[in-house]
């Protein structure tokens, strides 16, 4: 099936898990920490600066926005987590919505786990695919912000990641700049090869 991500459209925002869409339609999840730069890659996949509300303070979306492109495919943006600056109780609420959202029985087709390739990965990180591993989510690892080191760099920090990161065997890895648009074909041919 040809997905045009570029007919890729807001569809509405939900704090609860009551008020998540039911589209019947297959569903990939973006997760990270704060500003690991999910919003910017709904915006490069779409090839639109302005769908997705990119904010300069980690933190910002606080409940899962959705996505819809060109009408066959569900994208949902959870909130990111470990944002050192958020109160214990919004962490908390961030927190819970994530987990009841996994949780919910909800048939999640892939998640695609979002690492910024600078930093060496969050306890939040390591967690988040341990959890995936151990509830038998598919998902796709993807490293963010590669522009801003070397291709060199960006291998050997690849290579460090996995030592850390237990991913599953065969897990597809993608390393991408959404400032650049570096990557970003080659992930959306591969959703759209895996999701239908």
């Amino acid at each position: 099936m040809e997905i045009n991500y570029r007919k890729t459209k807001f569809l509405k925002v939900a704090a609860t898990i009551s008020q998540c869409p039911d589209q019947g339609l297959p569903e990939i999840v973006l997760c990270g920490k704060s500003n690991v730069g999910k919003s910017s890659l709904v915006n490069a996949i779409a090839d639109n600066r302005k769908l997705a509300r990119v904010s300069q303070t980690p933190g910002k979306t606080r409940e899962v926005v959705y996505f819809e492109a060109d009408g066959k495919l569900l994208i949902a943006d959870l909130p990111g987590y470990g944002y050192a600056k958020a109160s214990k109780e919004v962490k908390e609420r961030f927190s819970k919505l994530c987990d009841d959202y996994f949780r919910s029985g909800r048939h999640i087709d892939l998640v695609l786990c979002l690492i910024d390739i600078r930093h060496e990965p969050s306890t939040n990180d390591i967690n988040m695919i341990e959890f995936l591993n151990n509830n038998g989510l598919p998902y796709f690892v993807v490293f963010t912000k590669c522009d801003k080191l070397s291709k060199m760099q960006v291998s050997k920090q690849i290579a460090m990641m996995a030592k850390h990161l237990d991913f599953k065997e065969g897990c597809s890895v993608f390393a991408i700049s959404s400032d650049k648009k570096s990557g970003i074909k080659d992930l959306c041919d591969a959703v759209t090869e895996f999701v239908f």
